[in-house]
């Protein structure tokens, strides 16, 4: 995470002197040529920079450039997930009860597009918003992952033999999907709109609003009951390649969301302007919402109790993740007193283990580069 002892104080850039005449030129004066001033890290900024985009180093923002290897070292593949297991409990009318298919479908029903529109709004939004490198580094990265976890769900509905038509149409077909998909919208909009640009408080303002909604809100929070229910399967040994695959992604989805925190709370640091008491209301309002999109969402996906779940406590849950992210961007808590109640998926997201839970496959994938030989 972000290390608040950086320092964001900018150097002063030299003024450009009137133009004057030029001298005449001695052929026979050896003296070097000045050269231009070359790049400090201390002139980089996240937002509105005016230092060379195509210069990665030197480093001022660490963070965003440590996040982009360890997701490299974290790359993976969906398929080299073995899906022979789910695919014989799926045609296997005994092995999942209705409840539990409807929970898989309405999941996939979502996530099928969601990372599309993530990836949509990293690739022509954000991205050419953002004037530090590193953090462009890294965008570029999640981009990736992104199509790789949109290709992980194809891949679970093509092992499945789901109908590719009603999955993959969800998201206009399913209120509850529907609702989500349609509150972010606006906000990708917003920067994929070739006319917007940054540089006024407000337009900086409504990037930072953007970014809040993806990172908090996003993946955040909407991504989070999905994950709890096939996790929860999995742990119930069903359904354990599809499984494993979202374990992956939230993964992948936990370093997102930690990446867009810190370049929110980097943003503030250096334009401190923008976090005004209404900006900070209108923030808490969207939270607000979007813990009641995601619970509206649990209700629909589960309408009894499943796999020792129930409604009631994705509500517990998602107010609980809320006051994370209040916390995590500066905001204070929005409900007091809840707690966890998953304390299980606390292991899930730190995916640091010799195997996962299914005994599988190796966990803790690496690239040939990652690798030490000796």
């Amino acid at each position: 995470m972000l290390n608040f002892e950086e320092d964001f104080t900018p150097a002063v850039a030299p003024r450009m002197a009137a133009a004057a005449p030029m001298p005449a030129v001695d052929l026979a004066d050896t003296t070097p040529a000045p050269q231009a001033r070359r790049m400090q890290a201390a002139d980089k900024r996240v937002i509105n920079g005016s230092t060379d985009v195509n210069q990665l180093v030197p480093f001022k923002y660490k963070w965003a450039w440590e996040k982009y290897l360890a997701g490299c070292a974290n790359h993976w593949m969906p398929q080299e997930v073995n899906m022979s297991r789910d695919i014989s409990q799926w045609k296997d009318p005994t092995a999942l009860t209705e409840d539990e298919r409807r929970l898989v479908t309405r999941n996939l029903g979502f996530f099928v597009t969601a990372d599309s529109l993530a990836a949509n709004n990293i690739v022509l939004g954000t991205y050419r918003h953002i004037t530090a490198p590193e953090c462009r580094q890294y965008l570029l990265r999640q981009a990736f992952e992104e199509a790789i976890h949109t290709h992980a769900y194809q891949y679970i509905v093509e092992s499945l033999g789901l109908d590719e038509g009603e999955i993959f149409n969800m998201y206009h077909e399913v209120q509850s999907i529907r609702d989500k998909d349609e509150f972010l919208i606006p906000f990708i909009d917003t920067l994929t709109n070739p006319e917007f640009k940054t540089g006024t408080p407000q337009a900086d303002q409504d990037l930072l609003k953007s970014l809040i909604v993806f990172a908090c809100i996003m993946e955040g929070i909407f991504f989070y009951v999905g994950f709890v229910q096939i996790l929860a399967l999995g742990r119930q040994n069903k359904m354990t390649g599809a499984a494993e695959q979202y374990q992956y992604i939230l993964r992948d989805e936990s370093m997102h969301c930690n990446f867009g925190i810190d370049l929110i709370n980097t943003i503030k640091l250096e334009n401190p302007h923008l976090w005004t008491n209404e900006f900070k209301a209108e923030i808490r309002g969207l939270i607000q919402k979007g813990v009641e999109l995601e619970y509206r969402y649990a209700e629909d996906t589960m309408p009894r109790g499943v796999l020792g779940l129930n409604a009631s406590q994705f509500k517990e849950y998602l107010r609980f993740i809320a006051n994370r992210r209040c916390q995590q961007i500066g905001l204070d808590e929005m409900f007091p007193g809840v707690t966890n109640p998953f304390p299980w998926m606390a292991e899930m997201i730190d995916l640091k283990k010799e195997k996962n839970f299914f005994e599988t496959r190796v966990t803790e994938y690496q690239t040939g580069g990652a690798l030490s030989w000796d």
